[in-house]
């Protein structure tokens, strides 16, 4: 039903087309769109936007004793209920958005980058992984200095290895003690 989608393919005019012919090109046009770099990449951005925005709700929910608008001093405990409620949903809301951007960029990042190299080698396999988060790494940490660089390149590599080879294990044989017979 669903051939490879070519644009330079001669196309009817969407007037002489069915419902249905309009809807396998529509299809097509999106599978094709999601299948390139720059649909992977914006794929990636949007789901760490929000992946980061979920996460860093999270992990401010869990840090309610001190926002961090107040101060030492001002302890929110000292605070009225209603301004202590406003910090945090505040405080929430810093958090929860700039974990969202941190996360989006670098998804985007790391995708763009692996479709890059994955289509420059023409290669699927885990070095292209590996290259996309050496890079990554270092990008994000180049303003530190060559040696953030190296050691930003060096944990993303390590860390992408470590997802790749975790997800590639569900495609591997089972365990020979597996008696799932």
């Amino acid at each position: 039903m669903f051939g490879v989608y070519d644009p330079t393919a001669p196309q009817k005019p969407q007037e002489q087309m069915t419902q249905e012919e309009v809807a396998e090109q529509g299809a097509k046009s999106m599978i094709a769109f999601m299948q390139s770099c720059p649909g992977k990449t914006a794929m990636a951005g949007v789901s760490g936007f929000g992946l980061g925005g979920f996460f860093g709700l999270f992990m401010a929910s869990m840090a309610y004793d001190v926002p961090v608008g107040t101060t030492a001093v001002n302890h929110i405990s000292q605070l009225p209920l209603k301004q202590q409620m406003k910090l945090q949903f505040t405080d929430m809301g810093k958090r929860s958005w700039n974990s969202a951007k941190n996360f989006g960029y670098i998804g985007m990042v790391y995708s763009g980058v692996e479709c890059s190299i994955e289509s420059l080698r023409a290669k699927h396999d885990i070095y292209n992984g590996i290259s996309a988060g050496c890079i990554t790494g270092a990008a994000l940490s180049i303003n530190a200095g060559p040696q953030a660089a190296f050691v930003g390149c060096a944990g993303f590599a390590a860390f992408s290895v470590a997802i790749d080879l975790y997800l590639n294990s569900e495609a591997a044989s089972p365990p020979s003690n597996d008696y799932d017979e």
